[in-house]
């Protein structure tokens, strides 16, 4: 049996080991049109910033070490066009420009995301980067060595991240989103608050509710920034609005998302049984809101791509679906965010209340404590968990885990109140804080 798959960033490398580990003897080739594999794009602003000083540390793996479990990997090979049906692809050689057929029995398509490019006026000049791969880092770090002034559109997790690696560096920087706040995906207007006053403290501009339209520039290199509100100068700009499924290549063969994330099922086999597919190019399964949605995370990618794998030649192990977990360090803040958000769960129709534990995380007597804000969303008539916030200056996030773990197994708030925790005074109280939102909650 040939399997061949199709890039090969986090699922495509998890689905490739994993399909090694099970059948050491498979026939794999891989085509992958970078240079580099599983690289961690999560670290990018740790690497601009500084902090991770060798950006090896941010590869989990290699292709020499594919070669060396007899994996055919083909870098820098982009895959131009698939027949499903006829169970071939068009190959070419980005080194030498040669394209070729390549058959296969078996297809993972791996194929990942890339950024939205909006039709901007000037999108095109010099010094208007993306931030998605290692050369995307590597450009960001050279041309930063020269920029003063840098303006990142988007305030995503990657905005929010590279705003405050630069703001470190000493350069004057500002964040542009066109929504009314930061972070609006991820946290409630109550979080984003504290996020937003925490960059102001720090001396970065945030630019919400402002849409760009236009780039001007001098001999073809980017200089300020228009929006429909101000401008701002700029030596270089980041965009970071988004990501989109890499998928064009098969659309028309498999059923798609309308943003054309590829469907698959809980065994991420898509509309075609010889096909799989996981990771940013695909939909996942949302508990919260028990639908398919697009929801690109390394997280996801991993566990989608390992599911590939053992799923392959037959249905064994359901994806449970995601509950999109994800956390974010923001100066002094540590915070975190499961599932759905109040504003989102409201904009859905769905009739939810909230509830709050605010406390101090450990008991008052020992020698330090740190407050901490848990909120909790969840449903009003049959009082299920959707969703949750947390945020506090001592490290508190792996909480939010113990939520997503919760709304994965349909547990509401009230049984939230009971569950058993350990106490001991250095980690925390007898009510742990994930209690107190339950039993706040009780009536």
């Amino acid at each position: 049996m040939k399997i061949v798959v199709v890039g090969c960033t986090h699922a495509g490398t998890a689905a490739i080991l994993n399909a090694k580990r099970i059948n050491p003897d498979a026939d794999i080739t891989v085509f992958e049109r970078n240079d580099n594999i599983s690289f961690l794009s999560c670290g990018i602003a740790l690497y601009v910033g500084g902090v991770v000083k060798d950006p090896q540390g941010l590869f989990y793996c290699s292709p020499e070490k594919l070669k060396e479990l007899n994996v055919n990997t083909k870098m820098k090979h982009d895959v131009v066009s698939i027949d499903i049906k006829g169970k071939k692809a068009v190959v070419k050689n980005l080194d030498t420009g040669l394209e070729f057929e390549e058959a296969f029995d078996k297809l993972i398509i791996t194929s990942g995301s890339w950024p939205i490019i909006p039709r901007i006026e000037g999108i095109d000049m010099d010094n208007i980067l993306l931030s998605k791969n290692f050369n995307h880092s590597n450009e960001i770090i050279e041309t930063a060595k020269s920029s003063k002034k840098v303006v990142v559109v988007g305030a995503g997790y990657i905005g929010v991240e590279l705003v405050e690696a630069f703001r470190e560096e000493g350069k004057e920087v500002v964040l542009i989103d066109a929504e009314d706040r930061i972070l609006s995906k991820y946290l409630d207007k109550d979080f984003t608050d504290v996020a937003e006053k925490t960059f102001k403290e720090h001396g970065i501009t945030i630019a919400v509710s402002e849409k760009v339209v236009k780039f001007e520039g001098e001999n073809g290199t980017v200089k300020r920034v228009i929006t429909d509100k101000n401008t701002y100068e700029a030596d270089m700009v980041i965009m970071s609005v988004g990501f989109r499924p890499n998928t064009d290549i098969f659309k028309g063969q498999l059923d798609m998302l309308p943003n054309g994330a590829i469907k698959v099922d809980e065994y991420m086999r898509t509309s075609d049984k010889d096909v799989m597919a996981a990771g940013d190019c695909c939909s996942v399964y949302y508990n919260p809101t028990r639908e398919y949605m697009y929801i690109p995370l390394a997280t996801n990618a991993v566990r989608m791509g390992t599911l590939a794998a053992i799923n392959l030649e037959g249905d064994k192990i359901k994806h449970p679906g995601t509950q999109g977990t994800s956390g974010i360090k923001i100066y002094e803040n540590n915070m975190a965010s499961t599932g759905i958000t109040e504003e989102e769960a409201k904009k859905k129709g769905i009739d939810v209340d909230i509830v709050y534990a605010v406390d101090n995380y450990r008991p008052e007597f020992m020698p330090t404590y740190e407050k901490v804000t848990l909120k909790v969303v969840f449903e009003k008539g049959s009082r299920r968990i959707i969703g949750a916030q947390l945020n506090s200056k001592a490290d508190l996030t792996q909480s939010i885990n113990t939520i997503s773990v919760c709304i994965q197994n349909n547990m509401t708030i009230d049984e939230l109140a009971f569950i058993d925790f350990f106490f001991q005074p250095h980690f925390n109280k007898p009510w742990n804080f994930l209690n107190l939102a339950g039993l706040n909650a009780l009536k």
